[in-house]
This record gives C-alpha cells, structure tokens and sequence, in this order.
C-alpha cells in the first residue's frame, strides 16, 4: 500500500492522483465523444466554474455521506478538502445536475448527452478505484484466493489476504468504457450506452460489494420493498408521458391509488413474514439509479421517438 507519496516537504495521497488523472482522461474523452455526437461545447465554456464547482462539491459530499460517522466525530474536517477523501462517482452527478439545468433550452436533449458523460464517467471511476487500491481504501473480506492482498495499515482492520475489490471495479469499468464504445458505433436511439452502462454498472455494484470488507451504511430490506419500488417507478413510468392527455380526475385517481396502495403495504409490512435482506447503501442506490434510468428512458423515447 502506498498510501501517500513524499518528495522532500511535499506530500502527494495517492487516491488523488489517481483521482486527477481520471478527471483528466474522463474529461477528455467526454469531450470528444460530445463532438463526435455533433453537440455544442460551448456551454462548458460559459459555465465552465458551476462545472467545477458543482463537481467538487458534489464528489465531496457523497465522499462525507459515505464516513459520515468519521466526519461526526469531528465536524471540522469537512472542511479539510486536502485529506484525499473525495467520490468521483459524486462529482459526476454535481455535473450532471448542471448539465441537466443549462441544457434544457437546447436542441440536443439531456438523455443524449448522458450517453455521453456514462462512457467517460465509466472510465474515471475505473481509474478512481486504482487510487483506492493503492491507498488501501474500500477494501475487501478476508479470502483464501491466490488474488488476496495484504494490506499493512492501521486503517484495515484484517491482517491476512482480503479481496482486491477495488480491482475487481478497475478491471469492470475498463472494460465497461470498451464495451460503451461498442454500442455506441450501432446504437440506433438516444439512451442506449446510459442504459447499458447504468443497468451494468448497477449489476456490478450488486455484485462485487458483497465482497467488501470495511465499514458501511447498512440497510435492511425486505423483498416486497422492491416490489413496491418496481410499481412505484412503473406508474411513473406510464403515467408521465401522457399527463397532457389525462384529465385531472385520472391523474388524482392514480395518485391516490398509488398512495393508497403504498399505505396500506407499510401497515402489513411488519406483520407478513417475508425474507429480509441486508444490503450496503450503494448496493441499495444502484437499484433506485438502475429503475430511475430505465423509467428515465422510456419516457424520453415516448416524449422524443425520432431522437
């Protein structure tokens, strides 16, 4: 583990320069996929300090949700930007969050040009988790694969071989950045590579943080949870497109038939016995981020069918 880099007085955390090489190499791809797509870059240049802002600001706040007991104990160090704890994966939703306001009296919609910020997040969050490899942050279980690595720090808590989770996250990314490329040369309609990208990447997350050995959020849920968030995000998914169309009696009958329905689970919930099961918080945001896309797409594709 490498924690940190020294030469002579100065200090350099590793995550952050693994984290400054991804921005860079993200930002660029970002910007040439946009060009090959024919969108204007102009925007970036007349927003270009809400880009960045909202980009530190962003990476920096899922990065204290994330230790937010660390950050409890001790309130001040939210402000000490400099000690390497930040999320990448953050600061591409504060962009996406701009992007989303300035494009929205443009002719390109917001779902093309999230086809092109999941390629070139996909591959700054690959380089990001290189960074926590080599600082031995998000480290894994204790495993008995000849792939194990042994961590020599006080901030792991296992002295034998873990899981090298944060490479399984390298080794994905990259090759889900390849693959985005791939059906981006025969996608036919806007929301293709977001779609792939976010269903793989939420499958991913599903997956690999199961092997995970540090400290989390914890939640506890039970199946027909997602069932209701299934039917939840399916009405969204019906109902949005054709609101121009529905009278206000439909709408409010739907409404409250939704809230109804939602009501009445929450007062059987704890009463039905039904498996519960434990998942980390970012296993539990993939799936709200994987239905959001889906539901996402539909409805753009029905309000935009010829893009």
């Amino acid at each position: 583990m490498i924690e940190v880099l020294e030469f002579g007085p100065l200090m350099i955390w590793t995550h952050l320069m693994f984290l400054l090489l991804g921005v860079w190499l993200s930002t660029e791809f970002c910007f040439r996929l946009a060009e090959g797509s024919h969108l204007s870059l102009h925007h970036f240049q007349q927003h270009g300090r809400w880009y960045v802002c909202a980009f530190i600001l962003g990476g920096r706040g899922i990065a204290i949700l994330a230790d937010y007991r660390v950050y409890l104990r001790d309130l001040l160090r939210i402000f000490i930007f400099w000690d390497g704890n930040f999320s990448f994966l953050g600061g591409v939703i504060g962009v996406g969050i701009v992007l989303f306001v300035v494009t929205r009296e443009h002719r390109s919609t917001f779902l093309q040009w999230l086809d092109v910020l999941v390629p070139s997040a996909a591959l700054g969050i690959g380089f990001d988790w290189l960074g926590k490899l080599a600082a031995g942050q998000a480290y894994g279980k204790p495993t008995d694969m000849p792939w194990g690595v042994i961590y020599d720090s006080m901030s792991v808590r296992y002295t034998v071989p873990v899981h090298p989770v944060q490479l399984y996250y390298v080794l994905f990314f990259l090759l889900l950045t390849f693959v985005l490329l791939v059906v981006r040369k025969y996608a036919r309609r806007a929301g293709t590579e977001t779609l792939v990208g976010v269903i793989s990447a939420a499958a991913a997350v599903l997956v690999f943080e199961n092997f995970r050995g540090d400290f989390g959020i914890l939640v506890f849920a039970v199946l027909t949870d997602f069932l209701i968030l299934l039917f939840l995000f399916s009405s969204a998914g019906f109902l949005i497109p054709r609101v121009k169309n529905m009278s206000s009696m439909v709408l409010l009958g739907w409404g409250g038939g939704a809230i109804l329905v939602v009501g009445l689970y929450l007062a059987v919930r704890g009463i039905v016995p039904v498996p519960t099961v434990e998942l980390r918080m970012s296993q539990f945001l993939a799936v709200l981020s994987l239905l959001a896309t889906v539901v996402y797409v539909i409805v753009h594709r029905v309000q935009h069918p010829h893009v």
